[in-house]
């Protein structure tokens, strides 16, 4: 059964647009971004339908976007999109050691849509968000973490336990946070196919503008590799 998002983001997207540009405002826009001396830095989406771009072209997927994107700003980066559509975060985790290859030097983690729409246990969803950035942080691995709100379904109690795991998990981990990745574009009829759910192609190029400023400074904290 598909279900939608609905009405319930419109309040949501605009507090948490709000807190993004305060994270920006409070210094990490201030990074230069890395440039490899040998080639691109090399960037791994690691998601679910979101990112990898469902009923899209692969042109139109947010990370063929992103990269195009950030090269417009003169960034060299390579972005791999490792998104898997219906994976929830136990997904994710077991297939991260292929999905991330070797010499990947950033992961943009977006996951956690799918537990959220399946009412997993907010237990489980954390427990395999928090294995992820173990796993790539002792790999010595950049992770910028997308964050999802749930949907009303499940009530307030189950919302307020999902919503929490990605703030959480930033704090604890010390990764940068984008807390809304549907950030104006989720309740958009406009900007989403007739699921209701994924974006469009216009929908994705509004993700992208977004999370733009967010993943240039996510970029200025990743080392270039050394020659």
């Amino acid at each position: 059964m598909q279900i939608s998002y609905g009405t319930f983001f419109t309040a949501v997207e605009r507090w948490m647009r709000t807190f993004a540009w305060l994270l920006l405002g409070a210094g990490i826009a201030m990074a230069v971004p890395a440039q490899a001396a040998d080639g691109p830095v090399k960037i791994v989406v690691l998601g679910d339908s979101l990112s990898a771009g469902l009923g899209l072209p692969a042109a139109a997927a947010f990370p063929a976007q992103l990269e195009t994107a950030l090269k417009d700003k003169g960034l060299n980066v390579a972005i791999n999109n490792a998104g898997v559509s219906g994976d929830t975060a136990s997904g994710g985790l077991d297939r991260l050691d292929w999905s991330v290859p070797v010499g990947t030097q950033g992961v943009i983690l977006e996951l956690g849509a799918n537990d959220a729409l399946r009412g997993i246990d907010p237990k489980v969803t954390r427990a395999a968000l928090e294995e992820i950035l173990k796993r790539l942080k002792a790999r010595d691995i950049a992770v910028l973490l997308c964050g999802m709100v749930a949907p009303p379904n499940y009530g307030a109690e189950y919302a307020t336990r999902f919503n929490a795991i990605f703030p959480d998990l930033a704090k604890t981990y010390d990764v940068p946070l984008y807390p809304f990745f549907l950030d104006g574009v989720a309740a958009n009829t406009r900007l989403n196919q007739a699921d209701g759910m994924h974006p469009t192609a216009d929908g994705v190029a509004v993700i992208v503008d977004h999370i733009l400023p967010t993943v240039e400074a996510f970029l200025g904290t990743i080392h270039a590799p050394k020659s």
